[in-house]
């Protein structure tokens, strides 16, 4: 990339079920804490942030055109606003694009949802193909049992393996004050607890979550001189797959593989496992994350199990979504914990010595889309 682009400030808020907040306080809660880190105002004279980048979607916000509800919170108001209704890694992704093709220097991306005022099931069910999928009254987790029963048996992966997924990263959100859920599980008590949709059970599938984060880019020249910690974006990567689930195979994640090569090939990175020091990915069911890790390259297919046991790789340090990150916000708490990681500003979960980090956010039935960042440390 010609043009650099380096993360100057995050912020995110508690995540936990917030009845009592509407959509515009959480916005403007994170928007006034990464302010506040940062000492940026919004400016018409290229010394602050040029624009807005806000992630949420109509359905989960239950408003057509969402974004007006956030936009004062967001400091749109009169001013550049404009909307990814996906995963915030694709807002993240956006805007970037933005710097890099020279209409700003500088950025806010903010992204939330209140997940416990909505039933997701209907939002999910209207997010499948419509002619043969949704009429079968399936959602995000129905689905996600067909492809963890084919990933498991395909490549021998146990529910014990699973399992540890979640005794991890639970026990990750421990050392996170921003945490939904943290405890001191054991793959008993996973495997032990009530079923969703064979073999998922309650405690394999996030927490539902209210919270919002934001995050603001800037030029390497203006995020040099604003921080003394600017964390670069070095790769972007990004691919959709068929959106029938039967025109995949749900065990091979194309399009996060060519997400990640795109990424890769941008950053230098030729062999993963070895040149990355950490990873946020998302994962909403705990087989997610073996899956994943195998579509980023981590480890060869049906390898995430052995990957998680031999603890090679820091994943989800920050306890992952499984502790509790709403949809939409999450793609963009990966890079607000990336960030942190590399700026060596995470207390306890601080994996030490860390240079390049990657960011992975996904959308979709099944991951149908993804979207991955790989971002280095700059001091």
């Amino acid at each position: 990339m010609r043009r650099k682009v380096g993360i100057v400030g995050v912020y995110q808020t508690k995540f936990e079920r917030k009845p009592e907040q509407h959509v515009q306080d959480l916005v403007f809660e994170a928007v006034k804490g990464v302010l506040e880190k940062t000492g940026l105002e919004f400016s018409e004279d290229g010394n602050g942030i040029d624009g807005t980048v806000s992630c949420s979607q109509d359905h989960w916000d239950g408003w057509t055109i969402s974004s007006k509800n956030v936009v004062d919170a967001a400091g749109g108001h009169l001013r550049s606003e404009e909307k990814v209704a996906e995963d915030g890694a694709y807002a993240l992704y956006y805007a970037v694009l933005c710097i890099l093709g020279g209409h700003y220097d500088c950025i806010l991306v903010v992204a939330h949802t209140k997940e416990s005022q909505v039933d997701g099931r209907l939002i999910e069910n209207a997010g499948l193909e419509p002619l043969y999928s949704r009429m079968l009254g399936l959602d995000f987790t129905s689905c996600a049992a067909l492809q963890a029963r084919q990933y498991m048996e395909a490549y021998g992966v146990t529910e014990e393996q699973c399992a540890q997924v979640v005794v991890k990263n639970r026990r990750n959100a421990m050392d996170n004050p921003y945490a939904q859920e943290s405890m001191i599980l054991t793959v008993e008590d996973v495997l032990s607890s009530a079923v969703l949709s064979d073999p998922i059970k309650i405690l394999d599938a996030k927490p539902v979550s209210d919270g919002a984060c934001a995050l603001i880019l800037a030029e390497e020249g203006k995020a040099k001189r604003w921080t003394e910690k600017p964390i670069w974006v070095e790769g972007l990567g990004c691919c959709y797959d068929r959106h029938y689930l039967g025109y995949r195979d749900l065990t091979d994640p194309l399009s996060l593989k060519e997400a990640a090569k795109k990424s890769y090939s941008m950053a230098g990175i030729t062999i993963p496992h070895k040149e990355i020091d950490l990873v946020e990915l998302s994962e909403f069911y705990s087989y997610q994350e073996l899956l994943w890790s195998e579509g980023l390259g981590l480890c060869d297919p049906g390898g995430g199990g052995r990957l998680l046991e031999q603890k090679q790789i820091p994943i989800n340090r920050s306890g992952g979504l499984l502790s509790g990150v709403p949809v939409n916000v999450a793609g963009l708490n990966r890079a607000v914990e990336a960030s942190l990681q590399l700026r060596g500003e995470t207390g306890k979960r601080q994996v030490e010595g860390a240079k390049t980090a990657v960011i992975h956010g996904t959308g979709g039935v099944c991951g149908q889309m993804h979207c991955v960042i790989t971002i280095r440390r700059g001091f």
